[in-house]
């Protein structure tokens, strides 16, 4: 493909991005049943020529495009995923023009500059240690699994072990203790790491779906707790300031899994919820969710950045880097730079912006918590943050009004379960939603309630 030809098809997908985003504000939220039908012409018979690529584009516009979510826009009240900033998906798009392969200095001197501001930022808009590693990831899931293999490393490497030689048969054993509630990416990771569902301890919670602390299970140096900064459903925090000096008096690892609920840290009116949160060992959280950067950006941040390093060093004969290079403290080796979303978000809303941006969230949930209330709907948590719990009494009335809004396609929230009984969730986690889109929520609510 000659330049000129790279350019008009680039030009063209710009164009084509363009009319999409200014349609986020009336477009449905979620495709109806023709849309997603036609999706299938996505497929058929694999080529066996090439074809013009402008007619590719176009296909992926008008047919992929009928069939997606809005979740990049005002009206979509599901899954905590934000929506790009514009500083952020600009961003991105120069990047892929650059192409790079951010694994080192060595692979991208801009890149690995650019990551490492991002993490030191990062570490102070959180007020978290700042000796701290900050490894840029593609999920929480993958970050999880980062933090917590280093968690298990650094202990039975205290016990004088080194799985990284001597593997994990015959090694001492190593407990996890997570709260009932525990997100299902901690979970995950932890199946990953081999520790199996069956052995892992659940604390007791309370009503907000936090640890009791008078009920932690018993716990020593060869345990690692999980704790949550932003339970999923209630948008609640463990008692960090309570919890944590008791299990690192035991020699305990502590990880407070933040997807979310860390960027409490980053809002003078909410940093009061995370009291204590640094005094763990590490933490995980997302960029796409509450910080609005693409997807793809997760951070695996760890207290012993030597350990990081020492447990997922990916150093070869053909290619040694620093320390801390990412691809040394990341479980990815040739990657895309997932900390230029932090990097270009934090640069440009500044302290105050990102304060405004968490505050915007968690005044919102208020407001459509007030409005749902209005209607005769029962919200079932204390709304600290940007979650709402909701449902009717009748159990059936929950799932078929939860239906009927859906298929309206106005707005678009999703379900979950709590106690044992159906609810629907209200998540507030995009930069576009304001309180006139609120208002609409009610409004659209309302028709079924």
């Amino acid at each position: 493909m000659k330049t000129e030809q790279e350019l008009a098809l680039l030009a063209d997908a710009d164009a084509r991005a363009a009319r999409y985003l200014e349609s986020v504000e009336t477009r449905r939220v979620f495709p109806d049943k023709y849309a997603i039908a036609d999706l299938e012409q996505l497929g058929g018979v694999f080529p066996e020529t090439s074809s013009d690529p402008s007619h590719t584009l176009e296909l992926l516009d008008v047919v992929g495009g009928a069939g997606a979510v809005t979740s990049n826009g005002p009206n979509y009240y599901g899954f905590v995923i934000g929506a790009t900033l514009p500083v952020a998906a600009a961003s991105d798009r120069l990047a892929a023009a650059w192409d790079q392969s951010a694994s080192s200095h060595l692979n991208s001197p801009a890149m690995a500059k650019i990551e490492k501001i991002a993490g030191g930022w990062l570490l102070d808009v959180l007020d978290l240690p700042r000796e701290a590693g900050v490894g840029f990831g593609t999920s929480a899931t993958a970050c999880g699994v980062s933090v917590l293999a280093t968690a298990r490393a650094g202990l039975l490497e205290k016990l004088g072990w080194d799985i990284a030689q001597q593997g994990l048969a015959g090694a001492p054993l190593i407990r996890v203790v997570v709260p009932e509630t525990v997100h299902v990416t901690v979970k995950k990771a932890l199946k990953l790491l081999g520790f199996g569902m069956q052995n892992v301890i659940f604390a007791p919670v309370d009503d907000h779906g936090r640890i009791l602390p008078e009920q932690l299970p018993d716990i020593d140096a060869q345990t690692i707790l999980c704790l949550q900064a932003g339970e999923v459903n209630t948008g609640e925090f463990d008692l960090f300031d309570q919890i944590i000096p008791a299990a690192k008096a035991k020699g305990a690892w502590v990880h407070v899994d933040g997807a979310f609920g860390i960027w409490a840290r980053a809002s003078k009116q909410k940093k009061h919820l995370t009291k204590g949160i640094e005094l763990a060992d590490s933490w995980t959280t997302d960029g796409h969710k509450w910080l609005n950067t693409p997807f793809d950006s997760a951070v695996a941040i760890c207290r012993d950045k030597s350990l990081l390093s020492r447990t997922l060093n990916a150093d070869a004969v053909y290619s040694s880097a620093e320390d801390d290079a990412q691809k040394n403290i990341t479980l990815e080796f040739s990657r895309k730079a997932r900390g230029l979303g932090f990097w270009a978000v934090l640069r440009s809303l500044g302290r105050e912006g990102v304060d405004a941006l968490v505050d915007q969230y968690c005044d919102l949930a208020l407001e459509a918590a007030a409005g749902i209330r209005d209607l005769g709907i029962t919200v079932h948590n204390r709304v600290v943050l940007n979650q709402v719990l909701c449902s009717f009494e009748d159990e059936v009335k929950t799932k078929d009004f939860l239906a009927a809004v859906q298929a309206d396609g106005e707005v678009w929230f999703g379900a979950s379960v709590w106690k044992g009984k159906p609810v629907f969730r209200i998540s507030v986690s995009s930069w576009r939603t304001q309180s006139r889109h609120i208002q609409g929520l009610i409004k659209a609510m309302s028709k079924h309630a």
